[in-house]
């Protein structure tokens, strides 16, 4: 199963857990009006004989079914649109602290080497990256809508506990489930989880101002006070009773992934050992104990629950072990990874050395399909190090520094504008002229996450001023459109959000896939390289769609604009028709793709479309 067929698993998933909270809902609304109507007959019993419907209020059950409604439905609604902005909301809900991408602390820095390298690996944009500093325990979390817009947070435990080699497989494991698609239905899981707990919230309100104004009740108000004391004991019942079978749900989804993360965090790194020492520390931390207490990979923030199924380890002791547990047994878990059972490890804190440099890790495929295949696999090739200078990688961690980067890149840097002209062209900038165009995407890919610590209105200005740039000829070049394509889709105010499909063909799309498959052909044809015309490599690549009557449109045809919308529309396409989609761009491009401005094009057009840049390229 590949990165697309993840992508889709995870849809489908994501479906059937919406049939499954309306089942939920059902039940729920069934339990309430029971519940409420025995404690209505309770405070008011009648003894006349009268009939049920007769014993209570007009319109009780339709209240009654109203207002449950609004609390799930409306509950998880406004949890899912606090949730809009992906895996910043998440991170800050369990208390991580941003790192700045500049930071030279040694532990930090560590981590955030860890976590560029892997990213740049595995062809996607890297993710910014928290610490939950009051967590000693070992634990880590991937979140976020997409896997250009995640989020990793780690436990300050994990920091100080764990060597490079294992926490580089920590950061793997959750690198999996960025590329599995995990993440998106884990944010759907805690929207509708938040949705049915509302319901015990009332019911605990409830009890809470019986207990308040019980000093002030009267001979003649102890019918009420008992009515709303059974009212809310009841509420809070029936919502814990969703909650047990929102964590069935969860538990279910979430346990065999853990096992498909864990062998994919082994082809990450090409070290069982990584994954593999990180899980048998945390069993040594279980079975240890620090200040009277079993730490392992325990998380104490007061949303624990809330997020544990996206966690790497268990974040609460497993109640019910086994079919309610969230994460599969440790032992299990490890015994995979090598192939036996092996002894666990203990896990002092320990000072971190900052690394002299940072070891080569190879390129990804998508994502593994099974351990077997992983203990199969050799490196094929290997990204090589310090490719890029360290001058220039310190100054991509800054976010002043990384704007102007960024603006550099637009122009002949001999021939600068004034607006620049603050560069220090003693330091960075003559690195920044002396950098081959091949590695200008991946400077790129470096100076992200310093763009993305500038507020909001920062950003828009620094993209305004993008967009100047690229305006003030009055025509559009190829560099710029990639540059502008990368920074507009990671850098706006939207950009961590989900993305919906609607469309499920691209019979559905021929204009916007005729736009894209022209651009590509075009440029293509242009290359020195280059032995067919624009509409011979366009027909290649149409015929792999399947796509009959499609027409290459002519050079002078292709707007900016039109091909933004185009790739908009793309974006939108179901998971498993886009890799039907990259095949046919591949195709036109070349294979392999010996051009760097069909590499520059084909690697922006892959972040437009939310997914892994090819490893091909």
């Amino acid at each position: 199963m590949n990165f697309f067929e993840h992508q889709d698993h995870a849809h489908k998933l994501t479906r059937r857990l919406i049939w499954l909270f309306v089942l939920a809902v059902i039940c729920i609304v069934f339990a309430v009006n029971a519940t409420l109507a025995l404690a209505w007959l309770i405070a008011y019993p009648v003894h006349n004989g009268a009939s049920l419907a007769n014993r209570l209020p007009n319109h009780f059950f339709f209240t009654n079914t109203l207002i449950t409604l609004l609390f799930i439905i409306g509950g998880t609604l406004l949890e899912l649109w606090r949730l809009r902005d992906g895996g910043d909301v998440v991170a800050k809900m369990a208390g991580g602290r941003l790192l700045q991408s500049a930071s030279y602390d040694p532990a930090e820095r560590r981590l955030l080497n860890i976590v560029e390298e892997i990213a740049i690996a595995s062809g996607i944009s890297v993710p910014k990256v928290y610490v939950m500093g009051r967590e000693n325990g070992i634990n880590a979390f991937a979140a976020g809508y997409g896997p250009n817009e995640a989020v990793v947070a780690v436990t300050h435990g994990a920091v100080t506990r764990l060597s490079r080699d294992e926490l580089q497989g920590v950061i793997g494991h959750e690198f999996s489930h960025i590329l599995n698609g995990d993440m998106r239905l884990n944010l759907r899981l805690m929207g509708v989880l938040y949705g049915i707990l509302l319901i015990a919230m009332f019911g605990g309100k409830l009890m809470s101002l019986l207990r308040h104004s019980s000093g002030s009740r009267n001979k003649n108000g102890g019918a009420p006070m008992l009515a709303l004391f059974v009212a809310g004991l009841c509420l809070w019942i029936v919502g814990y009773i969703g909650v047990f079978f929102g964590r069935l749900i969860k538990s279910a989804v979430s346990r065999q992934r853990e096992f498909l993360a864990d062998a994919s965090a082994i082809q990450f790194t090409r070290n069982p050992d990584g994954i593999g020492g990180a899980l048998r520390k945390i069993g040594g931390l279980s079975k240890a104990q620090e200040d009277g207490l079993a730490i392992g990979s325990q998380i104490h923030h007061i949303n624990a629950e809330n997020l544990s199924h996206m966690f790497l380890g268990a974040a609460r002791p497993n109640f019910m072990s086994g079919w309610l547990a969230t994460h599969p047994p440790l032992e299990e878990r490890i015994r995979r990874i090598y192939g036996r059972s092996m002894p666990l490890m203990s896990a002092p804190e320990a000072p971190v050395e900052y690394p002299k440099s940072t070891p080569p890790i190879a390129p990804l495929p998508y994502v593994v399909t099974s351990l077997a295949e992983v203990q199969a696999s050799t490196p094929s090739s290997v990204f090589p190090p310090h490719t890029i200078p360290e001058t220039l990688r310190q100054a991509a961690r800054i976010p002043i520094t990384a704007q102007k980067m960024m603006l550099a890149l637009l122009h002949d840097p001999v021939n600068l504008p004034n607006n620049l002209n603050t560069i220090d062209r003693d330091t960075w900038f003559l690195a920044l002229k002396r950098l081959e165009p091949e590695l200008h995407l991946s400077l790129i890919d470096l100076a992200i996450p310093a763009l993305k610590e500038l507020n909001n209105g920062e950003r828009e200005r620094f993209l305004a001023n993008v967009d100047q740039v690229i305006k003030a000829d009055g025509r559009v070049t190829l560099k710029e459109f990639v540059l502008q394509t990368i920074l507009s889709r990671r850098l706006n105010n939207t950009a961590g959000r989900a993305v919906p499909i609607r469309y499920a063909s691209l019979e559905t799309l021929r204009p916007a896939a005729a736009i894209v498959l022209s651009l590509v052909a075009h440029v293509t044809s242009t290359q020195s390289i280059s032995t067919h015309t624009a509409s011979e490599v366009f027909e290649k690549g149409a015929g792999i769609l399947g796509l009959s009557g499609l027409t290459l449109l002519a050079r002078d045809a292709i707007h900016f604009d039109a091909v933004n919308h185009a790739l908009n529309q793309l974006n939108e396409l179901a998971p498993l028709k886009k890799p039907l989609l990259i095949k046919a761009l591949m195709s036109v491009a070349g294979h392999p793709v010996q051009s760097s401005p069909c590499n520059d094009l084909l690697r922006a057009i892959s972040t437009a479309l939310d997914v892994p840049t090819p490893m091909q390229l």
